[in-house]
This record gives C-alpha cells, sequence and structure tokens, in this order.
C-alpha cells in the first residue's frame, strides 16, 4: 500500500475551512478502504470519515456529518477530507488510514486499518 502522508492542516478560526490530503507514496494506490480518524489531547483516536476507493461510497461520523466531505482522486493517489464549519472541538490531530480488503463491521474502528500516516494537526480557535 505504500507510505500514507497527510497535509494541509493548520490554525483556523472557528467557522473556518479546511481541506486536507493523504497521499500515497510507491506503487499505485489502490485500497479498497481509506478512512480518516483524529485524536485530541487525552481522548481516544476517534473515526471521522471513510471512502470506499472503488465504487467512493462515504461513511461519517455524526459528529462532522454535513459539515465534512471525504473524497479521493485515483489518477494522484490522493484522499482528501474537506472540512467546512469547523468547531474548536473538532481540534486534534488528523491520521490517514486504508486497508487493501473490505473491513465490513471494523470500518469505523482503528483496527479495520492497515496502514497509517503520521498525521497533521488542525487547530480551531474560537
Amino acid at each position: 500500500q505504500g507510505q500514507l502522508v497527510e497535509s494541509g492542516g493548520g490554525l483556523v478560526q472557528a467557522g473556518g475551512s479546511l481541506r486536507l490530503s493523504c497521499a500515497a507514496s510507491g506503487r499505485t494506490f489502490s485500497p479498497y478502504v481509506m478512512g480518516w480518524f483524529r485524536q485530541a489531547p487525552g481522548k481516544a483516536r476517534e473515526f471521522v470519515a471513510a471512502i470506499t476507493w472503488n465504487r467512493t461510497t462515504t461513511y461519517y461520523s455524526d459528529s462532522v456529518q454535513g459539515r465534512f466531505t471525504i473524497s479521493r482522486d485515483v489518477a494522484k493517489n490522493t484522499g482528501y477530507l474537506q472540512m467546512n464549519s469547523l468547531k474548536p472541538e473538532d481540534t486534534a490531530l488528523y491520521y490517514c488510514a486504508s486497508n487493501p480488503q473490505w473491513n465490513g463491521s471494523k470500518l469505523r474502528f482503528e483496527r479495520g486499518y492497515v496502514s497509517w500516516g503520521q498525521g497533521t494537526q488542525v487547530t480551531v480557535s474560537s
């Protein structure tokens, strides 16, 4: 699956937007599913969104549904997370992850993913 590298994090005011990218190096990136997770200080890592790479079926956590959009560009081997209407509670280290196989019931859990990036920090000020 190659290495995953996140980018696009930063500091933004509440109500603002950011777009995170997850670029895969190495051979052509063709996971079955790619996901985004986040981890705030002192909290467990939590599911944010996922997308099936070929069918582009999307999944979201309740906390980001309607504000975040997950997508991918097959030609660029890159996944994206567009984050709008950001809130201070969205502040976290954001990770992308992938699995070459369908992870079914484990879609929303860390154990459902094989490869992980190092994370990109998102800070939302009030």
